[in-house]
């Protein structure tokens, strides 16, 4: 029964990240001053190129526990476009998966001047992903299957994201389409999907004493369409400018409106996913360094180990004049 329970735990609290199948999957990373991680529209939005590396490790006492890490850029291109590039691997046990994204992006601004923040943005992402499963070690387990070819099995999958982002002083909204095609997968064809499509949107504000503390509450929503699975972010950041840089943290809830069913001893029980997210981070000069960490909630978990994430930022070819706005991931 201790097996069954265990195996149910893990399905459950690793269901958001098996959507990653065809892409990224969507954790927390984004409040570290890296929204172009989820919504293509954000390349060159900013008035700094950006540089962002992210590495996430899940469950450090247990082998082969899921981990993440991304590489991404983005900057302006001209007066209206802005251009990025993605690079990623995650890993989670015997299946990992590689991906690559370029993205484009076109930017309309409404103001009148360049210091007024008015801007409607469009962008698109074109990635190639290839997901693998090492079959290696089953046939170590002492029970032999011959379904099992003792390979290592690979598979490419193209696709879209199709985003848009509107930024008028304080005040933002980000939205994005990811997955759009319909593809066809082919590791695991009698339990995959065709095509995992998810909607996200994001909306935030900022206001406070620049002089003081500013604040950030924010949402994020995300929807799979072929599973009807969601789940909601409600997050609060705060920013405080020092002598050295800019000092911020913040904190980000996450519930899922969809429950696994498990066993508990006298019958059956559910729980659905939500946890809780600190994060604290540095502005140096043109460099950046964030951490956070994810505390699982519920009677129901699978060891007691957190998920930990690093964030390395680099900023460069700034433009000398900033929008007059309190607007942290533009300025």
């Amino acid at each position: 029964m201790y097996t069954r329970i265990k195996l149910v735990i893990v399905l459950f609290f690793i269901s958001l990240s098996t959507f990653s199948q065809e892409g990224i999957p969507v954790y927390s990373d984004y409040l570290s001053d890296n929204y172009y991680l989820i919504f293509p529209s954000m390349a060159g939005a900013s008035n700094c190129s950006k540089l962002r590396l992210t590495a996430r490790k899940q469950w450090f006492d247990q082998e082969d526990a899921p981990a993440l890490q991304t590489l991404s850029y983005n900057g302006k291109v001209g007066e209206r476009s802005g251009v990025g590039a993605i690079l990623f691997n995650d890993v989670n046990g015997y299946h990992s998966q590689f991906g690559f994204k370029a993205t484009y992006a076109h930017h309309i601004l409404f103001s009148r001047d360049e210091v007024d923040l008015n801007q409607l943005s469009f962008g698109v992402n074109v990635g190639v992903n290839q997901s693998q499963l090492d079959e290696t070690d089953f046939q170590n387990s002492g029970d032999y299957d011959p379904a099992l070819g003792n390979i290592e099995q690979r598979a490419s999958y193209f696709n879209l994201d199709i985003g848009a982002s509107y930024n008028l002083l304080d005040f933002s909204f980000n939205a994005v389409v990811k997955n759009v095609l319909e593809t066809r997968q082919k590791l695991y064809t009698e339990y995959e999907s065709d095509n995992l499509r998810k909607f996200i949107v994001s909306g935030g504000y900022v206001f406070g004493n620049a002089d003081k503390i500013l604040w950030e509450p924010s949402l994020l929503y995300q929807y799979v369409d072929k599973t009807r699975e969601s789940a909601l972010d409600m997050n609060l950041k705060a920013y405080k400018n020092l002598e050295l840089g800019q000092l911020w943290a913040g904190v980000s809830y996450r519930q899922s409106f969809d429950g696994a069913e498990y066993l508990n001893g006298s019958g059956t029980g559910s729980q659905k996913l939500n946890y809780i997210n600190p994060l604290v981070g540095f502005n140096y000069k043109n460099f950046m360094f964030a951490y956070s960490y994810t505390h699982l909630l519920g009677e129901v978990q699978y060891e007691s180990s957190g998920f930990h994430q690093l964030t390395l930022g680099f900023n460069f070819l700034c433009k000398p004049q900033k929008y007059e706005c309190n607007c942290p991931a533009i300025n």
